[in-house]
C-alpha cells in the first residue's frame, strides 16, 4: 500500500460553529495485522448528527473516533470499499454500509469476521453499542440495493430508530396515552415514527392520536405527508385538550417547549420520551421540577439489544426490512437527495444544518473527495 493521504473534518467539542480540516499521511507500514483500511466513498448527513454532536459526552459519540484534544469527529453514516488488509476475511474491493467519521478513510481492526460483515474491536470502541460497532457486507445484505445508496445513508440509522421508537411504545402500551405528540415533526425520525404508528394503528389494540409540532416554515410540507392525525405549531400546544392521556416523544431538544408541554398535559402526561436535539442551541438543559411524567432519554440500543435477544438476529432484521421497504417507497414521494463533493460542500452543509437551515425535504450525501475519482 503506498503512503494515502487521510483527511478529517474537526468540530470544536465547546463550540460546534468551528470546524477544521486535518490531513495526514498514512504509510504501508501503519497498519498492523489484523487491521483494515477504508476508504469512505460517500456519507449522509442530517439533524441526526448534530444529535450526535450535542450528546458527544454524555452518550459517548466522541469515543468512536478519536482527535485531538477538545476535538471531535462527528459520527455518519455511509459506505467504505477496503483499501488495504491485513485480516483475512475482508479482502481489498469488498464494500460496506456502517458508521464512520468524517474523514476519506478509517482503520478498523475486523473480528467476529462473518460472511456478513464484521465488528470494529479496536480497543476504544469495545465498550461501545454494537450497533454503531459493525459493518455490513453489501453483498450479503438484505436491505442493501446498489440503486438506493443514498435512501440507505440518509434514512436507513434514522428509520431504525423511529422502528424502535414505535417498538418501544407498541412494548410498553403506549403507556395507555391516546394521544402521542411529537415534536420537529418535520425531522425524518419523526417522520418515520409517525409513518409507523400510522401504518400499524389499526392492529394494535390502543387506539391514539398522532399530534405533529412543527414550525410555521414546515407546517405545509408535515400535513402534506398524511402520517398525522393533526399539526400544529409550536405556539398552538394549549390547543390540545389537557384532560386525554397523552405522551410526548421530543425530537427537538428544546427545554422551554417541553416545559410548556409538561405544564399543559400535567398529570395526564404519561410519558415523556426525548430522542433528539434538532433544536440544539434551545436546548439549555431540562427545566426542574415538571409536572407529569419524569423525561426518559430514549436509548435505541437498548431497545435493539431486548429484541435481538428476544426474537434473533434473523426475526429482528426481518422486521425491520419489510416496514423499510415500505417506508423508502413512502419517501420517493418527497424526499430529493443533493450530493456535495469536497471539503468545502461538506463545510457548507455542515453550517446549514447546524445552524436549522435544512429543508426536510432534502437529503445531503456528501464526501470529503473533491471528485467521484477520489481525489481530495
Amino acid at each position: 500500500m503506498a503512503s494515502t493521504a487521510v483527511l478529517d473534518f474537526l468540530v470544536d467539542r465547546d463550540d460546534l460553529s468551528r470546524s477544521e480540516l486535518r490531513e495526514q499521511q498514512l504509510d504501508a507500514e501503519a497498519l498492523a495485522p489484523g487491521q483494515a483500511l477504508l476508504r469512505i466513498d460517500h456519507f449522509a448527513f442530517t439533524a441526526n448528527n448534530i444529535t450526535y454532536a450535542v450528546m458527544g459526552e454524555a452518550m459517548h459519540y466522541w469515543q468512536f473516533f478519536p482527535a485531538p484534544a477538545g476535538k471531535g469527529l462527528i459520527p455518519v453514516w455511509g459506505f467504505a470499499e477496503v483499501q488495504a488488509s491485513r485480516c483475512e476475511g475482508v479482502e481489498p474491493g469488498v464494500r460496506f454500509y456502517g458508521c464512520y467519521p468524517m474523514s476519506t478513510h478509517l482503520v478498523v481492526e475486523p473480528v467476529q469476521v462473518k460472511e456478513s460483515g464484521f465488528v470494529d474491536g479496536r480497543e476504544h470502541r469495545r465498550p461501545l453499542p454494537i450497533l454503531y460497532n459493525q459493518y455490513l457486507r453489501c453483498s450479503r445484505d438484505p436491505l442493501y440495493r446498489a440503486g438506493s445508496e443514498a435512501l440507505q445513508m440518509l434514512l436507513r440509522p434514522l428509520f431504525t430508530t423511529s422502528f424502535l421508537l414505535d417498538d418501544f411504545f407498541a412494548d410498553n402500551h403506549f403507556f395507555n396515552a391516546e394521544r402521542l405528540v411529537l415534536t420537529s415533526a418535520s425531522s425524518k425520525t419523526a417522520i418515520g415514527m409517525a409513518y409507523l404508528l400510522h401504518r400499524d394503528r389499526g392492529q394494535r389494540e390502543q387506539r391514539y392520536e398522532i399530534v405533529g409540532l412543527t414550525s410555521p416554515a414546515n407546517r405545509a410540507f408535515v400535513e402534506g405527508l398524511g402520517c398525522y392525525d393533526r399539526v400544529l405549531g409550536y405556539d398552538q400546544v394549549t390547543e390540545l385538550d389537557a384532560g386525554v392521556p397523552t405522551a410526548t416523544v421530543d425530537f427537538a431538544g428544546n427545554g422551554e417547549l417541553l416545559g410548556r408541554l409538561h405544564a399543559h398535559f400535567a398529570a395526564q402526561l404519561r410519558h415523556s420520551c426525548l430522542v433528539g436535539a434538532s433544536h440544539w442551541h434551545q436546548r439549555g438543559g431540562l427545566p426542574k421540577n415538571l409536572p407529569g411524567a419524569a423525561p426518559q432519554l430514549f436509548f435505541a440500543p437498548a431497545q435493539a439489544e431486548k429484541r435481538l435477544l428476544e426474537w434473533g438476529g434473523a426475526g429482528f432484521h426481518q422486521r425491520l426490512a419489510e416496514r423499510w421497504s415500505a417506508f423508502t417507497t413512502f419517501t420517493g414521494q418527497w424526499l430529493s437527495v443533493e450530493h456535495g463533493l469536497g471539503p468545502d460542500a461538506v463545510k457548507r452543509v455542515y453550517r446549514e444544518v447546524l445552524a436549522g437551515h435544512a429543508s426536510p425535504q432534502t437529503g445531503h450525501i456528501l464526501s470529503l473527495f473533491s471528485s467521484r475519482g477520489g481525489s481530495i
